[in-house]
């Protein structure tokens, strides 16, 4: 298989192998010339660190720097920096912008000042705006001052946004045009450009005052009649976004309608910048990496090669919240002592209760969060949606309860279990699924992530609950 035929997935794991076995190597080597007793030591260890270092700043060279980054983040930290010391100086920024929060937070904290400004002065405004949370502040106005007049006021507007408002995000690299010239005015002032920028499928008709008109797309633009004029070829139906609209949204535009790119304007319709579909398909990666770290109560700034005590700090509040949890189901089982006394078999069954209403809980919590995720949820639908899964979680308590029920009923011949099993199956279920839905939805509505330990709240009422409904049934009814 040549390279044209690779996966690109294969390819990066095969250059991250190459980097990893060429960072043992020079460690290995390293190790052998420093117990090395030698004339000029220190000058013979100083050229094989450079020797040893050579192929490995040749690969880096040969990689995109999203390549790079995707690397420095499978490093841990002392090979992540030695790694990154060999990266060349015209790709540092353009890594930064790449690599995730926390990584990016770990690099920074080696280079000075100067280093960061050299590194990321031949960015363009909207990616300095993506970096400028994580520099220093004294960087970033030195930044400022470096820029011309209208870089600097398109870095003071995308600064001016909040993180998940699509005016952060926005690139302010896009060709307009006015409607009253022909297509063959627009094909020569086109050529004019030694390249367009990325992901330019559409030209933005605007007028004298930069307000939006319309779009003419270059298909459009590539089989037409060269006399004919823009106004006569643009379209004016078009997908538009506000600077304060959230990108989550506009992820989901861009996929809804097959969007590669999309105008921002403002509240008084003049074109302010465009959303491409790259940015988009980063918000996405984002979000889903966030929920799934949310539905543990992890947060997304955690680096995987972070410290012991840097981790352990960052995980304490759920586990502090689970051992409250933990107690209060135990504490549940502890006032049914004299139950389960009497009848042992109460021991072994209601670890099963408890487990099954989590994995239902979790079912409906998923499929909440994602249509949350989606904007399918409304208050209209919130109480259809509680009766469907209380429907489903009946349903399958009846069944799934009486299958257990039987299976107690054999092990341990008396038919009272065998209707115990199935009757707190059945409650529980009910309880896993209303928690699944409402647990979401109420974080939604307090302006939190709804998949924000999500996970943890389900397991604890489900648990709870699953213990007190067996027991308590057990209690009424078998002594």
């Amino acid at each position: 298989m040549n390279v044209s035929e690779q996966k690109p997935q294969e390819s990066l794991q095969d250059s991250l192998h190459l980097v990893q076995r060429l960072l043992h190597r020079h460690k290995l080597v390293e190790d052998l010339v420093h117990k090395q007793d030698m004339p000029k030591h220190d000058l013979v260890e100083t050229l094989v660190h450079r020797q040893n270092l050579t192929e490995l700043q040749a690969k880096l060279q040969q990689l995109h720097p999203a390549d790079v980054a995707h690397i420095l983040e499978a490093l841990p930290p002392e090979d992540r920096l030695t790694v990154w010391e060999l990266v060349s100086p015209d790709d540092e920024g353009d890594i930064l912008l790449e690599v995730a929060d926390a990584v990016r937070e770990s690099l920074l904290a080696t280079m000075d000042s100067d280093e960061i400004i050299a590194a990321t002065e031949q960015l363009d405004a909207d990616e300095i705006a993506d970096l400028a949370p994580d520099l220093p502040r004294e960087v970033v106005h030195e930044l400022m001052d470096s820029l011309e007049q209208e870089e600097r006021e398109q870095l003071q507007s995308a600064l001016s946004y909040d993180e998940d408002q699509v005016g952060s995000v926005m690139d302010f690299e896009m060709v307009t045009i006015r409607e009253d010239v022909t297509l063959e005015v627009v094909l020569r002032y086109l050529r004019r450009f030694d390249e367009l920028p990325g992901h330019t499928d559409k030209l933005f008709v605007v007028d004298k005052n930069e307000t939006l008109k319309g779009v003419l797309h270059l298909k459009t633009l590539l089989v037409s009649d060269p006399e004919s004029s823009v106004s006569a070829l643009m379209a004016t139906d078009v997908v538009t976004f506000r600077g304060t609209d959230d990108t989550g949204e506009a992820a989901q535009a861009f996929e809804r309608y097959d969007l590669v790119s999309a105008p921002v304007i403002d509240m008084h319709n003049k074109l302010i910048g465009r959303l491409t579909v790259d940015m988009m398909v980063d918000v996405i990666r984002e979000e889903s990496e966030s929920e799934v770290l949310s539905l543990a109560g992890l947060r997304e700034e955690e680096d995987m090669f972070s410290s012991v005590w840097k981790s352990a700090q960052n995980r304490w509040p759920w586990v502090a919240l689970n051992l409250c949890t933990a107690f209060i189901a135990s504490r549940v089982i502890g006032a049914f002592e004299g139950t389960i006394a009497q009848i042992v078999a109460l021991a072994t069954l209601m670890p099963i209760v408890s487990g099954i209403g989590g994995n239902t809980g979790t079912q409906t919590s998923t499929l909440i969060i994602r249509a949350i995720a989606l904007g399918q949820i409304t208050s209209g639908t919130t109480r259809r949606l509680m009766l469907k899964e209380s429907g489903i979680a009946l349903l399958n308590g009846v069944v799934w309860g009486s299958v257990l029920g039987v299976v107690a009923w054999m092990l341990y011949k008396k038919w009272t279990i065998g209707l115990l099993m199935m009757a707190a199956m059945t409650l529980n279920l009910q309880v896993a699924a209303l928690v699944g839905i409402l647990v979401p939805i109420s974080m939604h509505k307090l302006g939190r992530d709804p998949a924000f330990g999500s996970s943890v709240l389900l397991t604890f009422s489900t648990d709870s609950m699953g213990f007190f409904i067996f027991l308590g049934l057990a209690t009424l009814f078998l002594l």
